[in-house]
């Protein structure tokens, strides 16, 4: 339910839509409303002063930093305005708000970068056309949004070494640098005893028991009917293709100690444990290893502010005014 404030600005917000002067002149068309915020005709004029100053531009809310369409292409521009209305409010509820001294400490860090300092700094932006104050409310924005963003999609991105390598082998199939070995331990349930439904049944009942957080070693040896069974269920270490296709299948995308779903294999039902992993590449997927997690990273990056962009889009009250004619 819209509380009866916001149910006054919007109503007051819809009747200023299309409002003229007595000369037919438009005063400031509202182009879009954003929950409380409005978006206004002279803020795509702005906009497309800013981009001239790419400076004052956030790139990061731009597909694939698109800086040069932003001047011209109105869906591009409403879209970046719509996405800052949002953000900003997010920076609002969160209390990411920052101080003015915390802007200045970035403009000093800015000139120690670069070798230069503090003012220089600020003479460059002047030397630019652009206004001290306004280039620090830009960077005081800047700062809060990348604090909102760093929490709620950069912290949560998670690229490893083995989705880079997986990356690095789309793009070079022929290479022959990825060698997996591993050091797995097991709990094996033989159709031997009882059929394969009842081993089934049995391995189940022990994942259910391992998921509850009971300890897979003292499991394995209460429950594992493997007839060569070692402490904890150690099988040994392998390389690819040295072992059961099922459970190398299994662990691929595992990190060490953890743990499959029960899996089938000819020998019978299995619960397995990685305990160890290691890749061992050529001197050319080293080289590019950084490289390639980075553009990795910025890659899910962008997908993932889009879709919480959109989550939040998909939330807020928005209304879109139909052109002037």
């Amino acid at each position: 339910m819209i509380n009866p404030t916001r149910k006054n600005f919007l109503l007051l917000a819809l009747l200023l839509i299309g409002f003229k002067s007595t000369a037919a002149e438009v005063v400031d068309r509202i182009v879009a409303i954003v929950n409380s915020e409005i978006i206004l005709e002279s803020d795509f004029r702005a906009l497309s002063q800013k981009v001239n100053t790419p400076t004052m531009i956030d790139e990061s809310l731009l597909p694939k930093g698109d800086l040069r369409s932003l001047k011209s292409d109105r869906k591009l521009q409403l879209d970046y305005l719509i996405n800052e209305k949002l953000l900003d409010a997010e920076v609002k509820r969160l209390n990411l708000t920052v101080t003015s001294e915390r802007v200045q400490q970035e403009i000093k860090d800015m000139g120690k970068r670069n070798g230069i300092g503090p003012q220089e700094v600020l003479n460059a932006v002047k030397a630019q056309g652009i206004p001290v104050a306004d280039y620090q409310d830009f960077l005081k924005t800047k700062i809060e949004r990348q604090s909102l963003v760093e929490t709620e999609i950069v912290s949560k991105l998670r690229i490893t070494d083995d989705d880079a390598l997986a990356e690095y082998l789309k793009k070079n199939p022929e290479s022959r640098s990825a060698v997996n070995e591993f050091s797995v331990a097991h709990i094996f349930f033989s159709p031997k005893k009882g059929g394969a439904e009842e081993a089934l049944g049995r391995a189940n009942k022990t994942l259910q028991l391992l998921r509850a957080g009971g300890k897979f070693e003292d499991l394995a040896e209460k429950h594992s009917e493997d007839p060569n069974f070692t402490a904890g269920g150690f099988l040994g270490t392998f390389k690819t293709g040295e072992f059961l296709k099922e459970v190398e299948d299994s662990i691929r995308t595992l990190s060490a100690n953890e743990t499959t779903q029960v899996v089938k294999s000819k020998m019978g039902y299995h619960i397995v444990k990685l305990l160890s992993k290691k890749v061992t590449t050529d001197s050319n997927f080293d080289k590019v290893k950084v490289k390639i997690i980075s553009a990795l990273m910025e890659s899910s990056f962008h997908r993932q502010l889009k879709i919480w962009l959109q989550s939040k889009r998909d939330e807020a009250f928005l209304r879109i005014n139909s052109p002037e004619k």
